[in-house]
């Protein structure tokens, strides 16, 4: 059986206040959250309509209380990068005053494009800054209970926005939570990889690095 992520999106769905999801399916702490605000009754599937109401699913790990403020600062990063007086990508700067803000509600996450993840693990990304803006390219990427293997061209941190961020090295396993930085240098051959469930926002140099994949 399938497994789903459940995001806000997919309340959209919802009928006579109610939304049916399957029984293995995910649900984002932000969907449960915004499901609760709309009066809405996240199910799943199975459960009698007669049952007493239950409060919505929630995913493996729930966000830090300072998530807002994390994404915030994540944003001021990119713009203070892309703000640098410059000229243009191929100069491998930014463009002056062209700042950028990419809001994470509004971000629509769709499959991974590239081949790595197994048929049980769902992975989802979107590129929110691109080649088009500057040097960095930058993006949101969700995973669900798996590994897979990666090895970057580039450099790359990632920031852990939900759940727990695995990358697996020659060394050993790094483990990074909600507010956690990882940094991974070019040439690193490592395992993308969760528990549970993972979203982390991660920002790349070049911002070009998949033309070479």
């Amino acid at each position: 059986m399938s497994r789903h992520v459940i995001a806000v999106r997919n309340l959209e769905d919802a009928r006579d206040g109610r939304l049916v999801i399957g029984e293995r399916d995910l649900v984002t702490p932000l969907a449960a959250e915004e499901a609760t605000a709309r009066g809405i009754r996240i199910e799943r599937a199975g459960e009698q309509r007669a049952a007493p109401p239950a409060a919505p699913a929630p995913a493996v790990q729930g966000p830090s209380p300072d998530g807002d403020a994390l994404t915030n600062i994540v944003r001021s990063v990119i713009a203070s990068v892309l703000a640098k007086d410059g000229g243009d990508t191929a100069n491998g700067e930014g463009r002056a005053g062209q700042v950028k803000l990419c809001r994470q509600s509004e971000a629509v996450l769709e499959d991974f494009p590239f081949a790595g993840p197994g048929p049980d693990q769902q992975v989802q990304a979107v590129d929110v800054v691109t080649s088009e803006d500057g040097p960095l390219a930058a993006g949101y990427l969700t995973l669900t209970a798996g590994t897979f293997p990666w090895t970057l061209t580039y450099d790359e941190v990632q920031v852990v926005l939900e759940g727990e961020l695995h990358i697996g090295t020659d060394s050993g396993v790094r483990v990074g939570r909600a507010g956690d930085v990882l940094y991974v240098p070019k040439g690193s051959a490592i395992t993308f990889g969760t528990p549970s469930w993972a979203k982390f926002v991660y920002v790349t140099f070049p911002s070009n690095w998949a033309e070479g994949r």
